[in-house]
């Protein structure tokens, strides 16, 4: 088996590029299976590690685990107090508008084997995300009683954590991510499976920023897209859109 792609690694922290499909760890939601990021990491680098946030199975891109309870501790903090920024890259359905805050409160989504003190009948979470359109493109495949479809690539940014809040959020404003099984539209997931060779949940957790806790130095690790993803971007002429973006490093696609 291939070792996971290692962005960052200090004495306390790694943070690796997680593949679409596999899980950050063991869950109820999907008992039987057999792989998950956190063993295939601590078997890689032979030694214990602590995930500290997570990333739905088909969702890719960069995921932070710390190296011992103590960073493990003093990040989970950070995250707690909104001192970690997250940038997410999505496909969706439709043309959004050019910028949006989705305020919009979520219940939550309870797994009985990592969550199982977590209290029933729960009021709603707050949950806070906002996005930037940057890119559309209008395809000559008819999914209805048009004979186009139009889609937007979105550039995200959530300030809560809340369980497939990004996937929900989305779903919310009637613009859900393509290739999304639970929250999504059956028609356009097909027009992308049939015509764009795309299997998967277009979601990439993109780029983190955060404070190492130890030295204070300000970190930032970026994800690069993988094969499907790329390969999308370019058959949508949107490489230079992606390689232009303010605040982006190069995507290293050209």
């Amino acid at each position: 088996m291939e070792d996971l792609p290692i962005l960052y690694q200090d004495p306390h922290l790694v943070a690796i590029n997680k593949p679409s499909g596999l899980l950050v760890h063991r869950s109820d939601i999907d008992r039987y299976e057999t792989q998950n990021a956190m063993a295939r990491l601590r078997n890689q680098l032979s030694q214990w590690v602590y995930p500290i946030h997570r990333l739905d199975k088909p969702t890719s891109g960069v995921l932070l685990f710390a190296l011992d309870s103590d960073t493990a501790r003093l990040m989970g903090n950070a995250f707690e107090a909104q001192q970690v920024s997250k940038t997410y890259l999505a496909i969706v359905r439709g043309v959004t508008k050019e910028s949006e805050l989705i305020d919009y409160p979520l219940q939550e989504l309870r797994d009985k084997l990592t969550d199982s003190q977590a209290a029933q009948n729960k009021p709603a979470q707050a949950a806070k995300t906002e996005y930037r359109r940057l890119a559309t493109i209008e395809l000559p495949y008819s999914v209805g009683r048009y004979p186009s479809a139009r889609f937007s690539l979105l550039r995200i940014t959530p300030s809560t954590g809340r369980r497939r809040q990004i996937r929900r959020h989305l779903k919310h404003i009637f613009h859900p991510i393509i290739g999304d099984t639970s929250y999504g539209d059956g028609k356009q997931n097909r027009l992308f499976r049939e015509h764009l060779k795309s299997q998967r949940l277009l979601l990439h957790a993109h780029q983190i920023d955060f404070t190492q806790p130890h030295s204070g130095q300000k970190i930032q690790v970026q994800a690069p897209l993988d094969e499907t993803l790329e390969r999308l971007v370019r058959n949508l002429d949107w490489i230079p859109t992606l390689n232009a973006i303010a605040g982006f490093e190069p995507l290293g696609l050209v």
